[in-house]
């Protein structure tokens, strides 16, 4: 699958210290790309918007998003990370929490790359519980997905098309793409 914007090229993901962690390398900057994708199909114009008096603005989920994935990277992995208040833009724009999120991912997938197997396996505490650093991780991705989900459902009430996120959307479409809608389809191998 290829999509029209890329954050972070592939030829800008490092490779792991241990092969058999650079599906977590490859995994954090494929969601980058995908949560970048989506905050860039809104205006500054929407950051104000919500769909009901109880839900976040379009804002306050990018705020969460960029403090919250200095927490996870910062607290409970151990990694070097700015501190909080240098983490979301002094201006905030589309573009100016895209380009920072960009910039956090790319120290981040050099962190990730550079982790032993021993480390991953490692608890640390994680909110109330202990968990393994692989656990931990796993969980900023779900994390990172529910929010970004968030906004595709605000894109589709604003009446703007959705980008593909793991395969064609009803705005996007492409050859070769097979999506399954029916038992047979589920059945192909």
């Amino acid at each position: 699958m290829r999509y029209s914007y890329q954050a972070i090229g592939e030829e800008q993901i490092p490779q792991a210290v241990e092969a058999a962690f650079q599906h977590v390398v490859d995994t954090y900057a494929s969601e980058t790309n995908k949560l970048i994708s989506v905050w860039r199909c809104f205006s500054d114009a929407d950051f104000a918007f919500r769909p009901h008096p109880k839900s976040s603005t379009v804002e306050e989920i990018i705020r969460h998003e960029l403090l919250s994935g200095r927490r996870f990277f910062g607290e409970f992995l151990s990694g070097s990370e700015p501190g909080g208040k240098d983490v979301v833009p002094s201006t905030m724009s589309i573009e100016a929490c895209s380009e920072r999120m960009r910039m956090l991912a790319r120290r981040r997938l050099d962190f990730l790359a550079s982790r032993a197997e021993e480390w991953w396996l490692e608890e640390q505490p994680f909110f109330d519980v202990t968990r393994q650093r692989i656990w931990i991780f796993w969980r900023r991705v779900l994390h990172t997905a529910h929010h970004r989900t968030q906004l595709t459902v605000y894109l589709r009430l604003l009446g703007r098309d959705v980008p593909p996120i793991y395969g064609p959307t009803a705005d996007v479409a492409w050859t070769g793409a097979d999506p399954t809608h029916t038992a047979e389809a589920s059945e192909r191998s």
